[in-house]
């Protein structure tokens, strides 16, 4: 199993001043993800909750929706040329019985860190795939001063980003606030998909009850990640995207973006945020 770190020597100038010393960086390796053997996708990612992640990314391609759909998660051995074991290859097994779409042909075999799956941008796909819808039953309600308090929860829950400044996060917390899950990667989108994939080892699939926060910007991708595993309400510190704005408004998903201190925009379902409130206030 890789490590979360990494050391790396750096040449470090300050004020004019010049040393040389040991850094830590989070370490960025390949994911393999095989599917009944078969294989299905790359992705670079921070070792660490492989098989949550792989469970994760599944839910999100519309191929497992409860947890008795899934057999079990593999590494795969003998995974190199010379018969060792690297780690860098899941292979996921689903229950008899489970029917696999076709997804071979809608999405690039290739995801990037940065990017994720760059080549899938259908709000008819997610429409057509989605397990659950989003409804309010019962219903979420957040006081904007609630949604303003969770960057500052999120940023002290991720303790590997203060020894390496380089990972995205992404948690769920309950509409009372309360922190339920952490997730840290060099991808922003494998974060997410190791919340869901916990989420759906543990039986707790759809996720109705929860708001999921992301340290960046909100792309189609997550919007569509939240979408899938039953989200009602995606929070990110950063801008959203014109297609993640789409969808969530198709969807009945709440999006807000610059979530900033006492400060943010809502650009789809505001019915779950306490407006009013905040208007009287302004």
């Amino acid at each position: 199993m890789g490590r979360v770190t990494e050391r790396r020597k750096v040449i470090r100038i300050r004020d004019g001043a010049v040393s040389t010393r040991p850094d830590t960086l989070v370490a960025e390796e390949p994911l393999e993800i095989r599917l009944n053997g078969k294989p299905l996708a790359i992705t670079m990612r921070t070792p660490g909750d492989d098989f949550a992640l792989a469970a994760g990314f599944l839910v999100s391609e519309g191929v497992l929706g409860g947890a008795d759909e899934l057999q079990n998660i593999v590494y795969c051995a003998g995974a190199t040329v010379d018969g060792s074991n690297s780690y860098n290859v899941v292979d996921v097994r689903t229950a008899p019985g489970v029917v696999l779409p076709d997804i071979t042909l809608e999405r690039n075999v290739y995801t990037t860190s940065s990017c994720g799956l760059c080549g899938k941008a259908s709000l008819d796909a997610v429409r057509t795939t989605a397990r659950w819808t989003i409804d309010d039953t019962p219903p979420v309600r957040l006081e904007p001063e609630l949604l303003a308090s969770l960057p500052d929860r999120l940023r002290a829950a991720q303790r590997v980003f203060d020894r390496t400044g380089g990972l995205h996060a992404a948690a769920l917390f309950s509409p009372e606030g309360e922190l339920l899950d952490v997730r840290e990667d060099v991808g922003r989108h494998n974060a997410v998909d190791k919340l869901v994939g916990r989420a759906l080892q543990s039986g707790s699939l759809p996720l109705s009850r929860t708001v999921l926060l992301v340290s960046g910007r909100a792309s189609f991708e997550l919007a569509q990640k939240a979408v899938m595993a039953g989200i009602p309400v995606l929070a990110a510190v950063s801008a959203p995207s014109s297609l993640a704005v789409d969808l969530a408004a198709e969807a009945g998903l709440t999006l807000v973006g610059f979530l900033r201190g006492p400060s943010m925009n809502v650009y789809a379902g505001e019915h779950r945020i306490a407006l009013r409130a905040a208007a009287a206030q302004g």
